[in-house]
């Protein structure tokens, strides 16, 4: 099969005649995959020595379509599915009991401890699949897995109609963190960010916008919120600043979530520190999604929702086939070109 496979650190090299997906066991089915994202963690992975091992199929974003028959479950071949990539391995921890499995200290993952998703094909687990629904493009199905891991971190939250919220990062997480605060009800959300092009799609998507490389953000919010601050702030970025940022714009008895992965060290002085203890605010961290209860969970509400509330076509900037993918990571590492979720269409 044909796949994108990283070789070494920064050296990723298309192969046209990759060994076929080995089914790892009897509850596993093949996926011809669709459509893969390229996650900002497959560059940390790819570029930044991140990799758990070499060769390694990169990719966890992705969409496809069912390649065999498989009697003994719900899905038959060609049937269009999502599929989580976190796989447990020790079903006797506590945290897979509760469904937690982004808790799992025992766990797969396509795309960085197994190989993923750019590539022809990959087998998953069938617990794993979610079922497309006929009004989602196959396309825009790729991207349940940021979308899921945007509601998740939303739904940490208790929103109450009518609220004012911030998102600290315009990308395609924090576009999409964003909808899903005001799909739960909130009335004016900020999309902060220092990309004009991610905050003017923001703007055309109805949200206010805040440049934080020409504006003091904690002066617009404050005006904007007539002193008070925004009750519910995700910080989507991961960067030591923008954590204090958070912090720093929140209403009394605001609550925060901690988003985005940290880069960096971080530190907090006195003032900081003190500014939590004395508006009383609630933070949250969070980090992945639940695929539970079913109907209910992360993935099934993303896909109940995607192209009608939440839209996610607006933050594709790039489809491209895997001949074109090692070019498009080497202009993204190097930050060459500008780009907001891009998408590997094997197909092509």
């Amino acid at each position: 099969m044909k796949a994108l496979v990283l070789e070494s650190n920064g050296q990723l090299k298309v192969q046209k005649e990759y060994p076929n997906p080995t089914k790892l066991n009897s509850d596993y089915i093949l996926i011809k995959v669709v459509a893969c994202g390229i996650c900002g963690s497959d560059l940390v992975r790819g570029f930044h020595n991140g990799a758990y091992f070499y060769p390694l199929i990169m990719g966890h974003e992705f969409s496809g379509i069912v390649a065999e028959d498989k009697p003994d479950s719900n899905y038959k071949k060609g049937d269009r599915v999502a599929v989580f990539p976190l796989i447990p391995i020790n079903k006797n921890e506590k945290a897979y009991q509760t469904g937690d499995y982004a808790q799992l200290k025992e766990y797969n993952y396509l795309g960085s401890r197994s190989d993923g998703a750019f590539s022809e094909y990959v087998y998953a687990p069938v617990e794993n699949l979610f079922p497309v629904p006929e009004h989602v493009d196959s396309i825009h199905a790729s991207m349940t897995e940021p979308a899921a891991v945007a509601l998740h971190g939303v739904r940490k939250m208790h929103i109450n109609v009518g609220d004012n919220a911030a998102v600290i990062g315009g990308g395609p997480i924090g576009n999409m963190t964003a909808q899903w605060l005001r799909i739960h009800g909130c009335n004016q959300v900020f999309v902060i960010d220092v990309d004009e092009k991610k905050l003017n799609l923001a703007s055309e998507m109805g949200f206010h916008t805040i440049n934080a490389a020409k504006e003091n953000v904690a002066e617009v919010i404050s005006e904007k919120t007539q002193g008070e601050g925004v009750k519910k702030v995700v910080e989507a970025c991961g960067l030591p600043k923008t954590f204090l940022q958070a912090l720093e714009i929140a209403s009394r008895s605001g609550e925060v979530v901690f988003m985005g992965n940290i880069h960096g060290t971080f530190t907090m002085e006195e003032k900081d520190f003190s500014n939590i203890l004395r508006k009383e605010l609630t933070i949250y961290g969070t980090w992945n999604s639940k695929t539970i209860p079913t109907g209910e969970d992360d993935w099934s509400t993303v896909l109940k929702y995607m192209d009608k509330e939440l839209q996610v076509a607006p933050l594709i900037s790039h489809i491209i086939s895997i001949e074109e993918a090692p070019k498009m990571f080497n202009d993204m590492v190097a930050k060459n070109i500008y780009y907001n979720k891009v998408i590997i269409n094997p197909t092509l």
